[in-house]
């Protein structure tokens, strides 16, 4: 049974409104071996049939997800699926021209939306027609957590009041208490409301971790706070205690997530990111041996416009920090500065 605390929001509360790679762990892998954004063994081969205007595969792929109640997978395969949509549709409208009460076809097409109106400068008004349709994915399958991270993003991008956000929150959780799509969606919403509310954000953060089992992606969530935190520059001081605790956890929950493989690399960049941002030299050199040739674009892309380019750099200042003198430093410009917008 879940415990309330973890399903509590911050401002509920009265006082504040491709493959698995070939080469063994820790083999150093050359810069022209490192891979942006690979898909898994899974997802690669309905790419490559989009690409082709094919959309069985991706109808497959997404139908194994919903049987197995494969929740977290499910939500990061629609969401790279919607992003090749973008700019390569045409499989998605074939896809719901022929089924078009499809569940699936339904949330990667929500998703595409949202994404849509994001980029563009009618953002409020295009957010506000895209209402019906994540309805219409949300009626698919009352099991899915899914089109409700979706529906609490666009809450969020949209500015909903907290009362509806509560009501979303409260459905998404029924379904999937430990979602870390939608947990991640509710720390969002926190931080953008209330701007510089990070021990609001680490306490809402490490009540969900120690809710959770011990190999769930919600046990990385503090380390999310963490780097809402480390990249914001403003809000009252957060010690350095509950920064090395946040990481700690995701630190434990890294080995108990396949190593070399490019599902868990987002979760891996986001702690070196933050281990480099602490100056935790070696725990970031074990990271990378665990994350392989995988760089994600997030968080590199808050702090650049190259964000393979920067990870390799980083890449390059923690070997040579655990190789040098310990009083070595790496180049300021490492951390970054983070980019206005969503942690």
């Amino acid at each position: 049974m879940v415990g309330t605390m973890a399903m509590q929001l911050p401002f509920i509360r009265p006082s504040r409104m491709a493959r698995t790679s070939p080469h063994p762990v820790g083999e150093p892998r050359a810069d022209d071996e490192v891979l942006l954004d690979a898909p898994d063994a899974r997802l690669s081969p309905a790419l490559v049939a989009a690409a082709r205007g094919e959309h069985g595969p991706a109808a497959g792929l997404l139908l194994a997800t919903r049987a197995a109640s494969e929740w977290e997978r499910r939500d990061r395969y629609v969401t790279r699926l919607a992003a090749f949509a973008h700019s390569r549709p045409e499989w998605l409208d074939a896809w719901l021209a022929l089924a078009p009460q499809d569940p699936d076809a339904l949330l990667v097409a929500a998703q595409l939306a949202v994404d849509r109106a994001r980029r563009s400068p009618a953002r409020a008004e295009l957010l506000r027609e895209v209402s019906p349709l994540i309805t219409a994915a949300a009626r698919g399958d009352q099991r899915d957590p899914v089109p409700w991270r979706l529906a609490l993003d666009h809450a969020r991008g949209a500015q909903a009041g907290h009362t509806y956000f509560e009501e979303l929150w409260e459905a998404a959780v029924r379904r999937a208490p430990h979602h870390y799509g939608c947990h991640v969606a509710a720390l969002r919403y926190l931080a953008t409301h209330w701007h510089g509310s990070h021990h609001e954000c680490f306490d809402f953060a490490d009540r969900a971790a120690q809710d959770a089992p011990p190999g769930a992606l919600v046990q990385a969530l503090p380390l999310r706070a963490a780097f809402g935190y480390l990249t914001d520059g403003c809000g009252p001081e957060v010690s350095r205690e509950r920064l090395d605790a946040a990481v700690d956890r995701a630190i434990a929950l890294s080995p108990l997530l396949p190593a070399v493989d490019p599902w868990p690399a987002r979760m891996r960049n986001l702690l070196i990111f933050v281990l480099v941002r602490l100056e935790r030299w070696q725990d970031a050199t074990e990271q990378l041996l665990l994350n392989g040739p995988y760089a994600t674009s997030f968080p590199w892309d808050r702090v650049s416009d190259d964000p393979l380019g920067h990870f390799l750099r980083v890449r390059d200042d923690i070997r040579a920090a655990t190789a040098a003198d310990p009083s070595w430093h790496p180049r300021s410009e490492r951390g970054g500065r983070v980019r206005p917008g969503d942690h």
